[in-house]
């Protein structure tokens, strides 16, 4: 190893995403004679993490993916992370911005933790339901709520908001655009009943005055479309650096 400084990081960085914390990038470990820190003794120190209590958000966030993440998704032809990559993928393709980008991303987080009557613990077990398949709810109103409430420990309303209004912008554009709802698959369809419906005058106006109607309405769009089975987006490595950058300290 080349003794230059700052070679450990950029070693660590042709791998992986190197997070800054309080003691910045990079910590020396040495040994001192009255240490403060447990790095700083000459005692054996066996394989460990390293601030395990900060939660990191992007290996919160992986997990999810990773796990809940590989079940299809509701009779759609891909498998709900899948979706929510693509729908990511479309929101970067088309130059939104890195909050908007995360809300594409996080969109049906709330379907990854579970139905949110259960708080967040998964859904009840189902006879008969196929191996690795995600269940099908009687109600699909609450995967926005429950995903915004659990983002917004990191996440400012810039990311939530859009998360949350996303079953809305269906009911809204369902109101508002001729075209939309023959765009929509046959599970969003059988979905639009059960989240209420087209929107009414008077629905469609309250949801335009909202400050973040018109970010929910592009994550709406990129949702519709990210459902191709053709199409292998970037894995969720690729949009961790994204969610650590506007994570909140």
């Amino acid at each position: 190893m080349p003794a230059e400084p700052g070679t450990v990081l950029e070693v660590a960085a042709s791998f992986g995403f190197v997070r800054e914390t309080n003691y910045g990038r990079l910590f020396d470990v040495r040994v001192e004679p009255r240490p403060g820190n447990l790095a700083y003794t000459s005692r054996r120190i066996l394989p460990h993490t390293d601030n395990p209590y900060r939660d990191p958000v992007a290996a919160t966030i992986g997990e999810l993916f990773a796990g809940p993440g590989a079940r299809d998704y509701l009779g759609e032809p891909v498998t709900i992370g899948e979706h929510m990559l693509q729908a990511a993928a479309l929101a970067e393709a088309a130059g939104a911005e890195p909050p908007l980008v995360a809300a594409a991303l996080l969109h049906d987080i709330g379907h990854l933790r579970g139905e949110p009557s259960r708080g967040g613990q998964g859904p009840p077990p189902q006879a008969a339901r196929p191996a690795g398949s995600s269940p099908r709810p009687n109600t699909d109103t609450g995967h926005g709520e429950s995903g915004a409430r659990w983002l917004g420990q990191w996440f400012g309303e810039a990311v939530t908001e859009p998360v949350r209004l996303h079953v809305a912008a269906k009911r809204y554009l369902c109101a508002v655009d001729a075209g939309y709802f023959g765009l929509l698959s046959a599970e969003s369809v059988r979905t639009l009943s059960l989240q209420g419906g087209p929107m009414t005058a008077a629905e469609a106006a309250a949801f335009e005055a909202l400050p973040h109607a018109r970010d929910a309405v592009s994550v709406r769009r990129w949702d519709d479309q990210a459902k191709d089975p053709a199409i292998t987006p970037p894995g969720f490595a690729h949009f961790a650096p994204l969610l650590e950058a506007l994570a909140r300290p």
